[in-house]
């Protein structure tokens, strides 16, 4: 490691006028700090050698090395939202599938490190079925932000690793509108359906319909909502499906009374966590943040616990 003096990143410098140097690090991993991770390597410049896609393979390598397994990573830009667009898509296919068959024959299980602010659920499908057609046992490894169809994608997952700082999101779908914006579909149908009920009360008083939602019912895009009621059954129905297929297979008893867990428990479960999950009148936003322990004291869905030696691995990843 060395140092040099540069130009200061801000205008501000240092009250004494000399402005601090500069520190130049050729691995970002090495310069990172225990417990103070993004601080730490925040205000380094990294050489111009510096290989980022080195520096990510080394922190998969560490992750590898304490789950005895091999780690893939399926990572979007969390931090800025004018990356552009870095979410699930379908450009990330054939990427995908040739990263999954990159792994040698012999391994049977694997992890993914996955991070996300969502994306296509169609896409999440796809990645499920190139996974589950290779491995056996697929964990995911959340570090911190996983959300909407990033949610849906962890929830295929055999266990879901989370750290403190990790959370998922809900799975309401988003629907593009005319104006090119995007609007949760669970959002748009619960106006329609609070409008509906307001016109049936009017009535049933022998009122006239409000006028007003008269207006907005005439001005809603049939297709957008026929599109949100579509996309959210989807979202849904794929929910209740991969915890029944992957993460409810390991569950044998139930917890409180011991007795066994049945395929029609298993069933239940599964539907009334994608219902919790893709609620927008439960969480009031699609962007809302949900850690690990509202997902088991609430959802009452399992979220495991890395250890110290894993959570180190997952936080500097």
């Amino acid at each position: 490691m060395t140092t040099r003096n540069r130009p200061p990143r801000n205008k501000g410098g240092s009250r004494s006028g000399k402005q601090p140097p500069v520190v130049i690090v050729e691995s970002l991993l090495d310069a990172m700090q225990d417990g103070n991770e993004y601080g730490s390597i925040v205000g380094v410049m990294p050489t111009e050698a510096l290989d980022l896609v080195t520096e990510t393979a080394r922190a998969l390598d560490a992750i590898s090395t304490v789950r005895c397994r091999p780690c893939l990573a399926y990572l979007g830009n969390v931090v800025r939202q004018d990356a552009g667009d870095s979410g699930v898509d379908s450009t990330d296919d054939l990427p995908f599938a040739e990263m999954v068959n990159s792994i040698p024959s012999e391994h049977r299980t694997v992890d993914v490190l996955l991070s996300t602010r969502g994306g296509s659920a169609q896409q999440v499908a796809r990645f499920v079925n190139c996974l589950r057609t290779r491995f056996d046992e697929v964990d995911f490894l959340i570090p911190s932000m996983c959300m909407s169809a990033g949610t849906l994608f962890a929830l295929s997952g055999d266990h879901i690793w989370m750290t403190a700082q990790a959370c998922l999101g809900p799975t309401d779908p988003q629907i593009p509108t005319k104006d090119g914006r995007y609007v949760p579909a669970q959002a748009l149908l619960l106006l329609v359906d609070k409008l509906q009920r307001d016109g049936a009360e009017a009535m049933a008083n022998g009122q006239p319909v409000p006028w007003t939602a008269v207006r907005i019912i005439d001005t809603i895009d049939k297709k957008e909502l026929g599109d949100a009621i579509t996309a959210s059954n989807y979202s849904s129905m794929m929910v209740a499906q991969f915890l029944q297929q992957y993460k409810f297979r390991h569950w044998l008893t139930r917890r409180d009374s011991g007795t066994p867990v049945t395929e029609e428990y298993r069933r239940e479960r599964a539907e009334q966590i994608a219902a919790a999950l893709a609620s927008h009148d439960r969480w009031k936003s699609h962007g809302h943040s949900i850690s690990r322990d509202v997902l088991w004291d609430e959802i009452k869905l399992k979220i495991d616990h890395p250890d110290p030696t894993l959570d180190r691995a997952l936080t500097r990843a």
